[in-house]
């Protein structure tokens, strides 16, 4: 369960407003939550965007920021520098956002952006239609090539074949039937373009 921060909001958030922040500190550290409330203020942006970045999560680095928050204020007393706020807050965040990683098994999203991405089809009939239009351009191409270059380009596009298995079925050297391909590749993209004008 999760602790929710309030800092009181008056007169005194305008006091603070202008403070440095040796002196936010120093009074926080005097346990003075109006001077924590506006240290919070100002660093939580930095306390969100280190978890979001570590988590990946909107409501996980939302949650950890609140921690955070919690865990500094209880310790801020242990801080001996009061300019190095700033860092200190940022290696609990690390510190608290890696140990949240590990700790909890790996939950998942359902953000809507995640569920729309996650539940949209990967194909639409008009990629379809492209693919198979294109098949057919392929295969059109195959037929307007000599016996050779078609039989090579099938035996391994087509059947899957390798390099030593075409070699040994062509009765030709592995060198060869590479230089096969490259030629038959070339001619079928001519025919193809040939084709498309």
């Amino acid at each position: 369960m999760t602790a929710t921060l309030t800092f009181p909001e008056s007169e005194t958030e305008t006091e603070y407003g202008a403070a440095s922040l040796e002196t936010l500190v120093e009074f926080s550290q005097a346990h003075d939550r109006a001077a924590f409330g506006e240290l919070a203020r100002r660093f939580e942006g930095m306390v969100y965007s280190i978890a979001l970045r570590r988590l990946g999560n909107h409501s996980e680095a939302q949650e950890l920021c609140q921690e955070v928050l919690v865990k500094a204020m209880q310790k801020i007393g242990q801080l001996q520098v009061p300019a190095a706020f700033g860092g200190w807050l940022r290696s609990i965040t690390v510190r608290m956002a890696i140990n949240r990683q590990v700790r909890q098994a790996p939950s998942i999203a359902t953000e809507p952006q995640t569920l729309e991405s996650t539940c949209v089809e990967s194909t639409t009939p008009l990629d379809t239609a492209l693919k198979n239009e294109r098949a057919a351009q392929v295969h059109g191409g195959l037929s307007r090539l000599g016996t050779l270059d078609r039989h090579t380009l099938e035996a391994f596009y087509f059947r899957g074949q390798s390099l030593a298995e075409m070699s040994q079925s062509f009765a030709a050297p592995v060198g060869t039937i590479k230089r096969r391909l490259h030629v038959a590749r070339k001619r079928l993209a001519q025919h193809l373009e040939a084709a498309a004008v």
